[in-house]
């Protein structure tokens, strides 16, 4: 059990080293601006477009729970027009860029490193390096920056179907006082609900990216070692989102109370 123990903090220590060591050679590629711009397009595509209807769908019918269990709680203390505005808060600081970023890395994620685990059992990544070309600059660089910039925007759609889907439950079925629902929906939502939402969604796209190529680049040859690789990305990433949220959520409330946003 020791030596199990031992060697299961060892290989967490090595991984957190290498995925940093994999970060910092990212970043400085970017700030060299060494990309290329027709596969950062197609990366954006790839990540934001066709992440789209799986965004929409999650948004939607979360603001319609949110809204449902909301009211029926509100309703046995007569607070049914406070029922927005709890969705409209929950929806832009939290799940709105919570769930949207766990569904983009099981999509993403995956996709990313079973794409970069077949280049690497195929030996494709070791052609790029005999052809001068680095790997990180090829291949990590275009999909961190496509994740910086689609995790956002798929988190404002998010938020507005959320709270959009939320209010139609809300003034068509739930029949809450459509005026005093929007008003205390105006009055209790801030505009730092949205900034922390979105500087969360920054965070969460460098996650998935960087755990993703992480794995596909370090994945072990054969068929065996690209399907472990896709599955750890997906789990991985999943739980540094919900790690990562908890920290940043203590930071970015405190910084928003500090400075009376």
């Amino acid at each position: 059990m020791n030596d199990f123990a031992e060697k299961w903090i060892v290989g967490g220590l090595l991984g957190l080293g290498q995925i940093t060591m994999l970060a910092r050679e990212t970043l400085a590629s970017i700030l060299r601006f060494k990309m290329n711009r027709r596969d950062l397009l197609f990366q954006i595509y790839s990540i934001g477009v066709k992440s789209q209807s799986v965004t929409l769908v999650t948004g939607a019918f979360t603001g319609m729970v949110m809204a449902a269990q909301t009211y029926y709680q509100f309703h046995k203390i007569k607070m049914d027009t406070g029922t927005l505005a709890v969705v409209s808060v929950s929806m832009c600081s939290e799940l709105g860029p919570v769930l949207t970023a766990l569904m983009v890395a099981g999509r993403v994620g995956a996709a990313m490193a079973a794409e970069l685990g077949t280049m690497r059992v195929t030996e494709q990544i070791d052609a790029l390096r005999t052809l001068a070309t680095h790997p990180v600059d090829y291949l990590v660089v275009p999909r961190v920056v496509a994740a910086f910039i689609a995790l956002p925007i798929l988190t404002i759609e998010a938020m507005s179907i959320g709270i959009g889907s939320s209010y139609v439950v809300g003034v068509g079925l739930l029949k809450i006082d459509p005026a005093y629902a929007w008003w205390n929906l105006l009055k209790y939502s801030h505009d730092s609900d949205v900034f922390i939402g979105l500087i969360k969604s920054v965070v969460y796209g460098g996650i998935i990216a960087l755990v993703g190529c992480y794995k596909g680049l370090s994945c072990s040859v054969g068929a065996e070692g690209v399907g472990r690789a896709t599955t750890e990305a997906v789990v991985y990433a999943s739980i540094s989102i919900l790690i990562s949220n908890f920290f940043l959520t203590l930071v970015l409330e405190q910084l928003a109370i500090s400075m009376n946003l």
